[in-house]
């Protein structure tokens, strides 16, 4: 039986190739995701920006580069964690993905890396992420900097670091999140609730 290293590996080869939604058309790479396979943690932001379809990667770009500081203001490595997107593949102008787009790639990649990876705790970045999860379709006002429950895993939901990057006041609330999700883990180590 393969890995669990080698079936995302092998998810993501796949992936280049796919054709499921329109957004396969503009792009340079397939953003699939990356990380260690056993991560206590999954971070699901909203789709790739210029910096990643270019590179392939996620999170590399200006707002990546924010959003490790911010975890390592926190004690957190980018390295300890899995980290993926709600689409795979950006939208054109960084425009929201559509629904049509969400749906195609939650069942075709998404929903198979989560159950993968199977982290006791998903950090959802923003507001396609939380609909990809939650189907939430509201503002992240009323869900952000609390944990919800989905099949036996505790999601944590915050603004995409974009957003915290621009807004004083979205920064402060990304920040609490951050401390919020470093706090779970360690108690989760200590083997504590």
């Amino acid at each position: 039986m393969k890995s669990v290293e080698e079936q995302l590996a092998g998810l993501a080869e796949k992936a280049q190739q796919c054709r499921r939604c329109p957004l396969h058309r503009g792009r340079s790479h397939v953003v699939y995701g990356e990380g260690p396979p056993t991560a206590a943690a999954l971070f699901i932001g909203e789709a790739p920006g210029r910096a990643e379809d270019e590179g392939g990667r996620p999170f590399i770009g200006r707002t990546g580069r924010f959003f490790e500081q911010k975890l390592e203001d926190c004690g957190l490595k980018r390295e300890d964690f899995y980290i993926t997107s709600a689409v795979k593949c950006r939208p054109p102008d960084n425009r929201d993905p559509r629904p049509d787009e969400l749906a195609a790639c939650r069942r075709a990649w998404l929903e198979q890396q989560v159950e993968l990876v199977d982290p006791p705790l998903i950090l959802l970045l923003g507001k396609s992420a939380v609909r990809q999860m939650l189907g939430w379709k509201g503002g992240l006002k009323e869900l952000r900097g609390r944990f919800h429950s989905r099949e036996g895993r505790r999601l944590l939901i915050t603004c995409h670091p974009t957003a915290a990057m621009r807004f004083p006041a979205m920064r402060e609330g990304f920040e609490e999140d951050l401390q919020r999700l470093a706090g779970s883990l360690e108690r989760r180590k200590s083997g504590s609730r």
